[in-house]
């Protein structure tokens, strides 16, 4: 290379180490002033981009000279610039809080905490009752197939209870959604052998106006103990016990016959009034009683369709909907308030209220 060339490269060098250059970086007030400034310095135009470009006709010897004094200038600019850059931002981010009226010396808010649906803590304790008695949880499928939703609880084809069940069929299929948990029971005992306790929580379905106290969609546990000398007795102990658990140990019980298909003999289920104590009022429609189950001695012929022996065996089965104790239990006066999911509605059922 020329002496000359090397002698401006030298010019160039000198001039960007001094002041002049590193003056506007440090004295930059705005993010705009300090991009103005890095421009000027490290731009495709500027002085140190000439310096890299020159070294190409450097020798090897000046090269290795030079070079690194070049690529030292370079990072020197790009820190400074990286500096200057950080303090601005942060006077930014001061002068900013500083225009607020905020105490970040104030403890933070609370995160809103969620919480269990009250049907779903209705269900949870009616079921921590029963499992507090000897029974496991079962569950099944929501579609379920005519066997197990009826024939196999003795409500053949034809029958008149299926005209009660008001059911949703799938259409072009031979398939429905299930209009009890009773479905849940059989599949059970089709792959359990005696002896068995089990409840069957669940969601159920039913063509029906909805209205304050009827939904198509609504929730059941329903309860089956099988084995040998098994009476009705043992049923009534066993909701007694249930219903004082759930309504608390003052609660009365009184069994009136009553017919399901699944059960023989079968009984409606009363709880003495959670409001007046039996006294009558306006809730149980001055009785002192409230309904509040269907229940019953396990038919023989649902035996027979999952090959028991009811001459070996014998049980009871019984359900309770979900939703109307929850309504019982909280005061609700109409169920379509648990299905809206109106959070003002919702917010007013604490876990400790059941």
């Amino acid at each position: 290379m020329s002496p000359v060339k090397r002698a401006d490269l030298e010019a160039v060098y000198a001039r960007l180490s001094g002041p002049l250059f590193r003056g506007p970086i440090a004295s930059a007030r705005t993010v705009e002033e300090l991009e103005a400034a890095r421009v000027e310095a490290l731009g495709r135009k500027s002085g140190l981009t000439e310096l890299l470009k020159g070294l190409k006709d450097l020798s090897l010897d000046e090269k290795r000279e030079f070079a690194p004094k070049v690529q030292a200038l370079k990072a020197e600019f790009e820190a400074l610039v990286e500096k200057r850059r950080a303090e601005l931002e942060a006077a930014a981010d001061e002068a900013s809080l500083q225009s607020l009226d905020l105490d970040l010396s104030l403890p933070a808010l609370a995160p809103a905490r969620g919480r269990r649906h009250p049907l779903a803590q209705t269900l949870d304790e009616m079921a921590a009752i029963f499992g507090l008695m000897g029974y496991s949880w079962a569950e099944g499928p929501l579609v379920e197939d005519e066997r197990h939703n009826f024939e196999a609880l003795n409500i053949p084809e034809h029958h008149a209870a299926r005209d009660l069940q008001d059911t949703f069929y799938l259409q072009d299929m031979p398939l429905l959604l299930r209009t009890h948990t009773s479905p849940v029971q059989i599949r059970t005992m089709e792959s359990v052998r005696p002896p068995l306790r089990v409840i069957c929580p669940g969601r159920v379905f039913r063509h029906e106006a909805v209205d304050a106290t009827h939904s198509a969609v609504f929730h059941q546990v329903e309860g089956l103990a099988v084995d040998k000398g098994i009476t009705f007795a043992d049923l009534k102990g066993t909701l007694q016990t249930f219903l004082q658990r759930l309504f608390g140990p003052k609660t009365k019980t009184r069994f009136l016959p009553s017919y399901y298909p699944f059960t023989e003999p079968s009984a409606d289920v009363y709880a003495s009034c959670i409001f007046c104590s039996g006294s009558g009022c306006p809730i149980c429609k001055r009785t002192g009683w409230i309904e509040i189950m269907g229940a019953g001695m396990v038919h023989p012929n649902v035996f027979k369709a999952v090959d028991y022996d009811p001459e070996v065996w014998s049980g009871f089965a019984f359900g309770i909907g979900v939703d109307r104790v929850a309504m019982l239990r909280l005061g609700v006066p109409d169920l379509r308030l648990f299905y809206e999911n109106d959070l003002r509605f919702l917010k007013q059922f604490d876990e400790s209220l059941l």
